[in-house]
């Protein structure tokens, strides 16, 4: 064999094993199953990594992963739970842990939801069941610096955007709204009577959507706080009676005589405790409500209220509600759906 002969034979087979490790890093696996999920530990090595990845059936084989490791010494594997559910290259795979792309569900809790709907809306994640959440919730000693003698957290598991893995708890879960919340109070003004603004913020919440309203809707509260005069908030019953198992969906003028303390129709003053969790504008609007002289509100059928100062006033609003509504002197709340009214 002559030397030039040895010299193509080496470049050929050179040329062979570039291509067959160049496809072995880009090429996918074929034997993927349908799904895997591969949990690696905070300052776990690259041949743990690849050894787990082999053995959830995500790569057929770890060197093309120990290859990219070797030639890409700057980029940090992270930490975290990844799903995989389609087939990859070593080359994606590597791709997607250096980029961090942690599995995780979205749970979006809404302003104004209760403890039994942030229930509902755990458990749809499929992550905690409705149980073990409410069971958390029910948890008011986590709270003891800000509600002494709390009874749950209602009105403190705040409203925003939380990313759960597959092993987040019900505790955890719960410590993220609380911090959630925490960060928000820090940023408005400090009051002595924190529980107290939560409670009234939960009413602001239930009774208007509307962000320009919610200040005016504190100042109706805190001027009957002011006199004594009771404050009727239809959305208390609605706690009451969902508290009772007798909530129908709507809230009808029977309802309104319901033995409980969260009934403002009967109970002066404000309920014993948060009926919801309220979001950053309501309780801004609680802490500082606008200067007014108002002291009813009524829906006025456009999405909004109509506020007065008297009676008189407040009289025909009524009335305006129940012509355009057709309840021929029922209770201005009757047949109102929930979700219309935010309840």
């Amino acid at each position: 064999m002559t030397f030039q002969r040895t010299i193509w034979i080496l470049f050929l087979l050179a040329a062979a094993l570039s291509l067959y490790v160049a496809l072995s890093i880009v090429r996918p696996y074929r034997g993927f199953s349908p799904e895997a999920f591969v949990n690696l530990r905070r300052g776990a090595g690259s041949f743990e990594i690849a050894a787990q990845l082999e053995n959830a059936g995500v790569l057929r084989s770890q060197w093309p992963f120990l290859l990219l490791r070797l030639l890409r010494p700057g980029s940090v594997l992270k930490a975290g739970e990844y799903r995989f559910n389609r087939p990859l290259s070593p080359l994606d795979v590597y791709r997607k842990i250096a980029r961090g792309e942690v599995f995780y569900y979205t749970l979006t809790v809404p302003e104004g939801y209760s403890m039994w709907e942030i229930a509902d809306a755990v458990a749809r994640t499929g992550v905690i069941s409705r149980e073990a959440f409410l069971l958390e919730a029910r948890r008011g000693e986590r709270v003891a610096d800000l509600a002494p003698g709390a009874k749950t957290l209602e009105g403190f598991l705040f409203p925003d955007t939380y990313r759960l893995t597959r092993r987040t708890t019900a505790e955890e879960l719960v410590g993220q709204m609380l911090k959630r919340f925490r960060e928000v109070a820090r940023q408005l003004p400090q009051v002595p009577q924190l529980l107290e603004a939560v409670v009234l913020a939960s009413l602001v919440e239930k009774e208007t959507p509307a962000a320009a309203e919610r200040p005016l809707v504190a100042s109706v509260f805190r001027n009957r706080l002011r006199v004594g005069m009771p404050l009727q908030s239809d959305p208390t019953v609605i706690y009451a009676l969902e508290l009772a198992g007798r909530y129908r969906g709507e809230i009808f003028k029977d309802d309104l005589a319901i033995q409980s303390p969260y009934n403002t129709y009967e109970h002066p003053g404000l309920p014993p405790g948060p009926i919801a969790n309220p979001g950053r504008a309501s309780l801004q609007a609680a802490i500082s409500p606008a200067e007014t002289n108002y002291f009813y509100f009524v829906a006025d059928n456009k999405g909004g209220h109509v506020f007065s100062a008297d009676l008189e006033r407040h009289s025909r609003a009524v009335a305006g509600y129940r012509r355009a509504n057709g309840k021929n002197g029922a209770h201005p709340a009757a047949g109102v759906d929930k979700n219309a009214r935010r309840r």
